[in-house]
């Protein structure tokens, strides 16, 4: 049986059950929180709220929430752990570097960056950082990454995006374990993710174009899904720009076309997100953990999204993605 790692170790794909594909426990600037910490509190409260919030998950149904908080976003796997230990849910995290621009200043004279000075190709050490989190754990953790993510947005395929995009091509290649893309669908930079994972050889069934739902061009989404991507409707309840019903419709028009099968669902929710100050998330009293089982799922039936094609969203794709079926 085909498993995927998480927090508590390998389950089967069997097992994840229903799958949150895009949620995040926290999302910190760890420099900050490192040098300012009573901006962070007590860690034993955020523990706690943590728990509490994802175990009101879990009693919704929920079974495994995908994670994929990386380099550039605050990962810190022994807090996770700590949360792991108290829940009923899985928890698969991930190995990668966010960035909509450069690459950290770690990486600027390290491998790619060093090839003209030294007339030679040398090797990115992202990969053999990447894979390290992938087939020994991530920092002595003993925790595996489950998935691979790396980022574009509207700034479009910078020196820095392709340099990240192409070390997680690459250690998918050498791993087999799957890729999740934060995408910025208003300037289809999804056919960007297309053009340079294409020419490394990644099948794009293995590929979730993370906030897909953030446009309503059914259109564009179709050539995407046509292509083989799966397509992260993953920003319920992030309703500055858009609407909840612009969303669900956007879903629902994808469900009609027959793309239920190239779609997940999820919020991009967090316990704690240290990058907006205190007062805006009452601008987006959706913005939760539980709103998609609570508001989307509801709002879906009644126009015409059937059980059927919910369960192959949050169970069916989900578990695909994971296994590297056809």
């Amino acid at each position: 049986m085909p498993q995927v790692q998480t927090v508590k170790g390998p389950v089967d794909t069997a097992e994840l059950g229903t799958t949150l594909m895009h949620e995040h426990v926290f999302v910190l600037d760890a420099d900050v929180q490192q040098n300012y910490p009573e901006e962070w509190g007590s860690e034993d409260d955020r523990v706690a709220d943590a728990v509490q919030r994802l175990t009101k998950l879990a009693g919704v149904g929920v079974r495994t929430i995908v994670d994929p908080t990386v380099i550039g976003l605050g990962r810190y796997i022994p807090r996770i752990q700590r949360i792991a230990e108290q829940v009923d849910l899985n928890i698969v995290v991930a190995t990668g570097c966010y960035t909509y621009d450069d690459v950290p200043f770690f990486f600027h004279y390290r491998g790619p960056a060093l090839d003209e000075a030294l007339g030679t190709e040398v090797p990115d050490p992202m990969v053999d950082m990447f894979v390290g989190d992938v087939t020994d754990g991530i920092a002595g953790t003993g925790v595996r990454a489950g998935l691979l993510k790396c980022a574009i947005d509207r700034q479009g395929l910078t020196a820095g995006v392709e340099r990240v995009m192409r070390a997680v091509a690459r250690t998918h290649r050498a791993t087999g374990t799957p890729i999740t893309v934060h995408t910025h669908p208003g300037s289809r930079q999804g056919l960007a993710v297309e053009q340079v994972f294409d020419d490394e050889g990644v099948d794009p069934r293995r590929v979730v174009l993370g906030h897909s739902g953030d446009t309503t061009d059914a259109d564009h989404l179709s050539e995407l899904a046509e292509a083989g991507f799966v397509l992260g409707m993953d920003r319920f309840g992030i309703n500055l720009e858009t609407t909840f019903e612009a969303r669900a419709d956007t879903v629902v028009e994808m469900c009609r076309r027959g793309h239920a099968g190239q779609m997940v669902l999820s919020q991009d929710a967090s316990c704690y997100i240290d990058w907006l100050a205190p007062g805006v998330m009452d601008l987006l009293p959706q913005w939760h953990y539980t709103h998609i089982h609570e508001d989307v799922l509801p709002y879906l039936r009644e126009h015409g999204v059937t059980d059927e094609q919910i369960t192959t969203m949050l169970v069916d794709v989900p578990r695909r993605y994971f296994e590297g079926a056809a």
